[in-house]
């Protein structure tokens, strides 16, 4: 198994770790037990900014374990 797969697999988890924790907080739990106080907004600036990171880490993220378990003996 390639130690660049692993060591890079690590560093996107560490990074998609960041960018969720960097989201704006306040989905709670709520939404689970039917209250609506949330309102559909459009995301916009930093916030979409930090979105599209988040999926694109995640993809990475997959990709690379993929590659990871694909590649072990």
């Amino acid at each position: 198994m390639p130690k660049y797969l692993v060591i890079a697999q690590i560093l996107v988890s560490v990074a998609l770790i960041a960018t969720i924790l960097f989201q704006l907080h306040g989905g709670g739990l709520g939404g689970i037990f039917g209250r609506s106080d949330s309102v559909y907004r459009t995301r916009r600036g930093i916030e979409k900014t930090l979105f599209k990171l988040t999926i694109t880490l995640a993809v990475i993220f997959v990709i690379l374990a993929v590659l990871v378990v694909a590649s072990a003996p």
